[in-house]
């Protein structure tokens, strides 16, 4: 048949009931980060029902497959997460998550769907690609240090020209796609703090070293590296989101512990955080005589859409959607290690709009309530289906 661009949403649109099944059957059974066990294993078998595929397990939980054109080309990696969140969901729906405490609540479900509805297409096209296509099909997303990473040491990315990734976006209306060259997705950095002083009575705080009154305000001042010590043009959060001390009303606490997170953009601020953190925690509590311990660890690292490629894949969507459909991303301070992957190969990442206020889907992501239009999952074949023959040329 003649690519075009009303051949492919055909072929997009005819596997509909495909895409919402699938998804429908990973929203009903999420697993866990690292845990993916079974959601694996349904994506192999599904795709092993696809013609002239070759499939892999890169590591315990992932899945890779290849599809080789008959003429030369590039090699184009396109990449979906397949893992859930330690969320307890409150939907009302025939698929609710049958796991207590674990939903589907960023959209990893929808992105599975559409993968394996795209490599279903392009398995029957497969007479007319050029290059090589391979699907990544990416573990634990959601949680440190990520599988991205796990996948890259594992070689799948060895000989891949480009890849890409899309994310379902609640807050964007169906029908809309964001993209942007660029800085996309923050790092995520995790730190953690404890405040060490010296446990009394609380009718005698004279003789004790409060560490909760220290806690409250080494809080307060590690704001000051937001707001007094960096450039007000930088982009840079700082959220204290733990704290832990005291088992009583009467008791000062001995010990509390606090952790969180920093996101940055820039490398040189992302490079002297931690430092400028560990001063004001060593200043405030040795200032009332108490000790401290302070780990930061370093996490994900930015999404970066490569120029060129953010062009290509821009230049596509619109033509594929229209110009009107197509608006740019505004960046994010979340997390996404799809960067491990653009680490190796131009990459870039884009939104995919599945909200629709008409239908009460409004919930942000990681919301026990959180939902998609269904019909977000038929553009995103879509998308990935012009992408796919556009970007091996």
């Amino acid at each position: 048949m003649e690519i075009s661009k009303e051949s492919l949403a055909e072929l997009a649109q005819q596997i509909k009931d495909d895409l919402i099944g699938w998804r429908r059957y990973l929203h009903k059974h999420p697993e866990l980060s690292f845990q993916e066990k079974h959601t694996s294993q349904f994506i192999c078998d599904t795709l092993q029902t696809f013609d002239g595929l070759e499939l892999s397990r890169p590591t315990e939980t992932s899945v890779m497959a290849k599809l080789k054109g008959p003429r030369p080309g590039k090699t184009l990696a396109i990449r979906a997460d397949i893992d859930a969140l330690p969320i307890h969901e409150e939907n009302d729906c025939d698929f609710v998550s049958e796991n207590p405490g674990v939903m589907h609540a960023c959209g990893h479900d929808g992105h599975t769907a559409i993968l394996l509805g795209t490599a279903k297409i392009l398995s029957s096209l497969k007479d007319q690609l050029q290059g090589e296509i391979r699907f990544l099909f990416q573990h634990a997303e959601e949680q440190a240090p990520g599988g991205a990473q796990q996948m890259v040491d594992a070689g799948v990315m060895e000989g891949v020209d480009r890849v890409i990734g899309l994310h379902l976006h609640s807050p964007l209306e169906v029908g809309n796609l964001n993209i942007k060259a660029g800085p996309t997705h923050a790092a995520s950095d995790e730190f953690s703090i404890t405040v060490i002083g010296v446990g009394g009575h609380a009718a005698q705080p004279h003789d004790a070293i409060d560490s909760l009154a220290i806690a409250a305000q080494v809080v307060t001042n590690l704001q000051h590296i937001v707001s007094r010590n960096t450039d007000p043009l930088e982009n840079l959060v700082l959220s204290v989101t733990k704290i832990m001390g005291g088992s009583a009303f009467n008791v000062i606490p001995g010990s509390v512990e606090l952790a969180g997170t920093v996101r940055s953009f820039n490398p040189e601020v992302r490079k002297h955080v931690p430092g400028m953190m560990e001063r004001v925690v060593k200043g405030i509590t040795e200032a009332h005589g108490g000790t401290y311990e302070f780990s930061y660890k370093h996490g994900h690292d930015p999404v970066i859409n490569d120029q060129a490629t953010a062009e290509l894949v821009k230049e596509t969507l619109i033509e594929a959607f229209g110009q009107e459909a197509v608006q740019p991303m505004i960046p994010t301070m979340g997390g996404e290690d799809f960067s491990a992957f653009q680490a190796k190969a131009p990459g870039t990442y884009f939104w995919v709009g599945a909200g629709n206020v008409s239908k009460g889907i409004v919930h942000p992501h990681h919301h026990p309530r959180f939902a998609i239009d269904e019909d977000s999952l038929v553009i995103g074949v879509q998308a990935f289906l012009h992408l796919a023959f556009k970007l091996v040329k």
